[in-house]
């Protein structure tokens, strides 16, 4: 890879243009702010790394960095200022999930800050007169707002491996959503995306839509009740979310969406109280683990299936020599093997409070060679594919009929970061869908998750058991898949993560066998073109692979796909041999992402 001059890894650095023009004038030069720093998809250097996929957010942790602060710290800092640029991707109106490596112990440990159904919830939450609601019903409604678990998360992680205060870490996010930030052209469709719904909420119209119009590309957005937000966090602590007025806040407004009068859209209210924000808790979780190649693979255990799904998948194609295999042999079989996890995923994975989740048999490499026999060469798999038993596993066996995959939101933003004692984060966080619920609590800035409507509305297939119905403070599962991957001293090799719904499990795989297996440096890997298998009739696939002659070689296997635009946004960090730190994010998914390192230096 080419060197990457310091002049563009350096905070103050000009930002090139992103996008193209908005049909709308030019925004007036008062709206205007001093360039964002500039979006780079690869920084090498010294001193600890942060990648996002948004700038003004990775310079927020590089800041902490700079000023002392560990990768705990810089990880807090970068998610605050992605509730900020990012909000309808993340926000501490929503959860997620944190994987942190310790250089000091060379320990991997995680923190599981998914969103909870209230205390009513039962198997039925969305469903009425013995059927599913419509799913539109769901997702922008009270009734899928779970309870946040993001400004929980940020005070265990400070309170278990951080070096710096809360409010000292929330200032430059503070200051971003009262200065502003400058609008580029993924905020602006996003808000376009979203523009029917927001205008049925006075307080997101009046947040996202100023004036009462999408905000152009080059001005300066900003966002004042936020900021007074983040320093009431800071002066009280995240607490402040869950007890008080704030918590009151939300609890009115989930159990009484204020939906604009002559809005035609039916919102459902939920049933979210007081009693359950007290309520919550972050769960530390022993991550999950497999070896691959000589390397050990931590990941996030349920509820999310991230890491069991990727790590599964990994023992299947353990034993294929994916280094020396053509292009199609390789996809065929990374597809087939995602296939089968999930299928394994849809029925054993869900909140293990609630569900006997076999954790370590679906880890096992027993299982996966009891899976990975159903793989052929000359022909695919056909889904839904049935899943096997982990228990007892048995080769070809399956242990129920099979159940098509729900569906899951595909917005999420993800970071990760490291410092200059070698100490590493990978964390993935959510408000669900692009937007979330759609619904901005009045006066606070921030918009509020649909969580919840990751549980199956109702089974997928009544004769198979579903673990991820709802369940009162049960937590929905989660593809989420932030991934730490060590040698055999236990230093880090790689951290990466991505958002995508349930195409993170996919993108991360792949992404991993791409650095792993095919030898691609990191940034290429992530920037590869992707394929994305759930235990669907067809796989998607990104123009350059749909376009591509391969397509052809693998349809003739049995395959069958379809184009998506864009699978994920992945960010990562790697410790090269010399210890330097190379960070890498996207060249052009999202507008390409952020990746900066404290002191950069060529590679």
């Amino acid at each position: 890879m080419a060197a990457v001059a310091a002049a563009v890894l350096t905070s103050s650095a000009v930002a090139a243009p992103s996008a193209a023009p908005s049909a709308d004038p030019p925004a007036k030069s008062a709206d205007r702010r001093p360039a964002a720093p500039a979006k780079t998809p690869e920084a090498v250097g010294y001193g600890g790394a942060v990648a996002s996929v948004d700038p003004d957010a990775s310079a927020a942790g590089i800041e902490v960095l700079r000023r002392g602060g560990n990768a705990v710290d810089a990880a807090v800092a970068t998610a605050a200022a992605l509730g900020v640029t990012e909000p309808y991707s993340a926000g501490i109106g929503g959860g997620g999930f944190f994987v942190y490596y310790d250089a000091g112990s060379r320990k991997v440990h995680t923190i599981d800050g998914r969103e909870t159904a209230p205390r009513s919830a039962d198997a039925k939450l969305f469903q009425e007169d013995g059927k599913a609601i419509p799913f539109e019903e769901g997702v922008t409604s009270g009734l899928g707002v779970g309870t946040p678990g993001t400004p929980a998360t940020w005070d265990s992680a400070l309170d278990a491996w951080g070096s710096r205060s809360l409010r000292e870490l929330l200032k430059p996010a503070e200051r971003l959503a009262r200065d502003g930030f400058t609008v580029d052209a993924t905020f602006r469709s996003q808000t376009q995306a979203n523009e029917a719904r927001f205008r049925d909420f006075p307080a997101s119209s009046e947040l996202f839509l100023p004036g009462g119009r999408l905000p152009v590309v080059g001005s300066t957005f900003k966002n004042p009740d936020l900021a007074r937000t983040y320093a009431k966090l800071g002066r009280e602590g995240t607490g402040a979310l869950y007890r008080g007025p704030l918590a009151r806040d939300i609890v009115d407004t989930v159990q009484e969406p204020p939906v604009r009068e002559g809005a035609t859209r039916k919102v459902r209210p939920g049933d979210l109280t007081t009693r359950d924000l007290a309520a919550y808790d972050t769960v530390r979780r022993k991550p999950t683990k497999v070896s691959y190649r000589g390397l050990d693979v931590y990941g996030m255990a349920p509820v999310s299936s991230g890491g069991t799904s990727v790590g599964e998948a990994l023992n299947i194609l353990e034993r294929t020599d994916l280094a020396d295999a053509s292009q199609a042999r390789y996809l065929h079989r990374f597809i087939e093997a995602s296939r089968i996890a999930f299928a394994d995923r849809g029925r054993w994975v869900g909140d293990p409070a609630f569900e006997d989740v076999p954790t370590a048999g679906l880890l096992s490499q027993r299982f996966a060679d009891s899976r990975a026999c159903l793989i052929r060469d000359d022909k695919a798999l056909t889904s839904p594919l049935a899943p096997g038993d982990p228990r007892s596993p048995k080769p070809c066996a399956t242990a129920d009929r099979a159940a098509p995959t729900t569906y899951e939101g595909e917005n999420t933003t993800h970071l990760t970061a490291s410092d200059r004692w070698g100490n590493v984060v990978a964390y993935t966080l959510t408000i669900e869908s692009t937007g979330g619920s759609g619904i901005t609590v009045p006066g606070r800035g921030f918009l509020l998750n649909n969580e919840l409507t990751d549980f199956s509305f109702a089974p997928a297939n009544p004769a198979v058991h579903d673990p991820n119905l709802p369940g009162p403070g049960k937590r929905p599962r989660s593809s989420i898949s932030p991934t730490i991957v060590l040698d055999r001293h236990d230093r880090p090799v790689l951290a990466l993560g991505s958002p995508g719904g349930a195409t993170i499990i996919t993108t991360v795989l792949q992404t991993l066998t791409g650095v792993l297996d095919r030898d691609l440096p990191l940034v290429e890997a992530i920037a590869a073109p992707r394929a994305s298998q759930r235990n669907a009739a067809t796989t998607e696939l990104e123009p350059a692979l749909y376009d591509s002659p391969l397509r052809a070689e693998l349809e003739a296997l049995g395959h069958a796909f379809k184009r998506n635009p864009e699978i994920g946004a992945a960010t990562g960090v790697q410790r090269l041999p010399d210890g330097r730190w190379l960070a890498a994010a996207e060249k052009v998914r999202r507008g390409g992402g952020s990746a900066m390192v404290v002191r950069p230096a060529g590679r």
